[in-house]
């Protein structure tokens, strides 16, 4: 496809309509009545243009598991959502502890082309939370890993997180923690409360996050490192977070799109669809996550998307694994829970869902201004459609949606990754 684009009449942040022309992989102009010989003509007229999303959060399966996904369903599905670069999680098989295996990941990303894959490494070796992990070889490899997680375990041992911390400070690195206590949370099916003991299924307590976040955001303050917290669920998670940076601790945290639409009333017709960990939690504690997320103490939205293979969700509740899909449906997500309740506005949106993310993992070109010069990222999402959401339609190799017949507000039209649309018309062109 050619390198210069013109998009007419669209409107950036949802603000005054614009023509933005895309040149060589950048933004060449931005004015109105622009003209451009040859080049491709996009009609925007309606269409709200945003940076291209960064999702700090993505299982993409691969190695291992390419039953559940790969690393171009994945991408497909990313870029359908209008995401531009994604963070694969380590969890892997093997998992993703090696300069090897990043690099393997990284390079399976660009052979797709669809989105950038930034690897995400693994903090011990094996996610066995004993020993290190080569995170400097990592950090050195062709992939440029700077965000290293053992998601799906925390690290529960306080002196390896402290080491964890320690050692990225050298590449200003950040360690990205799945904040669960695993003694308080041995056997849990769902969060803990009135209606687990209802439906008699083990619960998983807030504190288990909470505990976990509070002692390393003082390990954090101690070693003078960066901390970044997968997926705060609670209220007090939001409240310790709040804390932390309001004494000058390097914290950021994310938040998943599902916990900040779905309740623990979900859980009680028993569809292992909502499974996930960590658990749907109140409708108090999403107030406190949107507001959270409204006033910066959440830094970003983060899919955590989780693909299963159809014989591990199509089972009991107690033998599913935990996990949603999440990158197709995020931001029509977000749009329901900040958007259409005047929590944030469309350039509140971007940061949260483009420009902290890329801060956060270090990603150049990505999270960039709508600006002349800056790298052509970008999506362009028609806000006033709303569509049912069917499993059947979805990109990923994997069906297990919460959303499933659920009506969802606003739809991508188009994605540019570098100045070439990877979607047009809501359609993967690659």
């Amino acid at each position: 496809m050619t390198s210069l684009w013109l998009i007419r009449g669209v409107r950036p942040y949802g603000e005054d309509p614009v023509d933005l022309l895309l040149r060589d992989g950048a933004i060449a102009e931005v004015g109105v009545g622009l003209v451009a010989k040859d080049a491709e003509v996009l009609d925007a007229g309606g269409l709200i243009a945003l940076p291209g999303l960064v999702d700090l959060h993505t299982h993409l399966r691969e190695p291992g598991r390419e039953d559940a996904e790969t690393v171009q369903t994945g991408s497909r599905a990313a870029a359908l959502g209008g995401f531009t670069a994604v963070h694969a999680m380590a969890n892997t098989d093997p998992v993703a502890d090696t300069a090897g295996v990043v690099e393997q990941v990284w390079r399976l990303g660009r052979e797709a082309g669809l989105v950038d894959v930034a690897p995400v490494g693994a903090v011990t070796v094996g996610l066995a939370g004993t020993q290190l992990a080569e995170l400097g070889a990592m950090a050195d490899s062709p992939a440029r890993v700077r965000v290293f997680s053992d998601d799906g375990f925390c690290v529960a041992d306080p002196a390896l997180m402290r080491r964890a911390l320690e050692y990225v400070k050298a590449f200003d690195g950040v360690i990205a923690q799945h904040a669960e206590e695993p003694r308080l949370t041995q056997g849990a099916q769902m969060h803990e409360g009135v209606l687990s003991a209802r439906l008699g299924l083990a619960g998983w307590p807030s504190v288990a996050e909470e505990a976990i976040i509070a002692r390393d955001v003082l390990l954090a303050a101690h070693v003078g490192s960066r901390l970044h917290v997968c997926h705060v669920s609670t209220r007090g998670s939001v409240d310790i977070v709040a804390r932390a940076k309001a004494d000058g601790v390097a914290v950021t945290c994310e938040v998943t799109p599902h916990h900040l639409l779905l309740t623990d009333e979900y859980v009680t017709g028993y569809d292992p669809l909502f499974k996930v960990n960590p658990p749907l939690r109140t409708a108090d504690d999403v107030d406190a996550l949107r507001a959270g997320l409204a006033d910066g103490t959440i830094d970003a939205i983060a899919t955590d998307h989780a693909p299963h293979a159809m014989e591990d969700k199509e089972c009991e509740w107690a033998m599913a694994r935990p996990g949603m899909l999440g990158l197709e449906q995020a931001l029509s997500v977000a749009v329901e829970a900040m958007i259409e309740t005047g929590l944030l506005d469309w350039r509140g949106l971007a940061d949260r869902m483009s420009v902290r993310p890329a801060r956060i993992g270090q990603l150049d070109g990505h999270g960039q201004p709508l600006e002349v010069g800056r790298p052509a990222n970008l999506v362009l999402v028609d806000p006033d459609v709303r569509r049912v959401v069917s499993s059947a339609d979805l990109a990923s190799r994997a069906r297990n949606t919460p959303y499933a017949q659920r009506e969802l507000p606003a739809r991508v039209v188009a994605t540019f990754l570098r100045g070439r649309p990877t979607v047009l018309d809501g359609k993967a062109q690659r």
